[in-house]
C-alpha cells in the first residue's frame, strides 16, 4: 500500500456512504492520532485500538443524526498525496468552508487542527479537510 491515510480516508467514507454503524481500519500512530482529533471535534461517536499479532486495528464508531440519520461527517478529502505534497505555513493555513470544517495537519509538533496549528505559530503537511 503507497498511501496509508488514503486508504484510512476512503474506509470511513465509504462506511459512512453505505450507513455503517462500526468500521475497521489497519491501525498506525498517525491514524490514532487522526482518529483522536475526529472524536475531539465531534464527528466520531468513539474508537477502540485493538491490539493483534500484526499492527492492531482501529474500531470506529460513525456518527449520526438521531432522527434524520444524516452523518456528521459530509465531506472527507485527502489533500497532501505521496506524489504531491502540499504545506502550508503558518500566515496561509487553509480554511475549511470558511471555519466551519477542519483541516488536520501534520506538524513538528504533532498531529493537529488548522485552528490549533494557528494557535501554536506552526505549519505541517495538509493531511486531509473534514467538514
Amino acid at each position: 500500500m503507497t498511501d496509508p491515510i488514503a486508504d484510512f480516508i476512503t474506509r470511513i467514507r465509504n462506511a459512512v456512504r453505505a450507513n455503517h454503524r462500526i468500521v475497521q481500519i489497519p491501525a498506525s500512530n498517525l491514524k490514532k492520532e487522526m482518529t483522536k482529533i475526529l472524536k475531539e471535534k465531534g464527528y466520531i461517536l468513539d474508537y477502540k485500538f485493538e491490539e493483534d499479532t500484526k499492527q492492531g486495528l482501529i474500531k470506529i464508531a460513525l456518527k449520526y443524526h438521531p432522527v434524520t440519520k444524516v452523518p456528521a461527517i459530509r465531506n472527507l478529502t485527502r489533500i497532501s498525496k505521496p506524489g504531491l505534497r502540499k504545506y502550508a505555513g503558518v500566515e496561509a493555513m487553509p480554511r475549511v468552508i470558511n471555519g466551519l470544517g477542519i483541516a488536520i495537519l501534520s506538524t513538528s509538533k504533532g498531529v493537529m487542527t488548522d485552528k490549533e496549528a494557528k494557535t501554536e505559530k506552526v505549519g505541517g503537511e495538509v493531511l486531509c479537510y473534514v467538514y
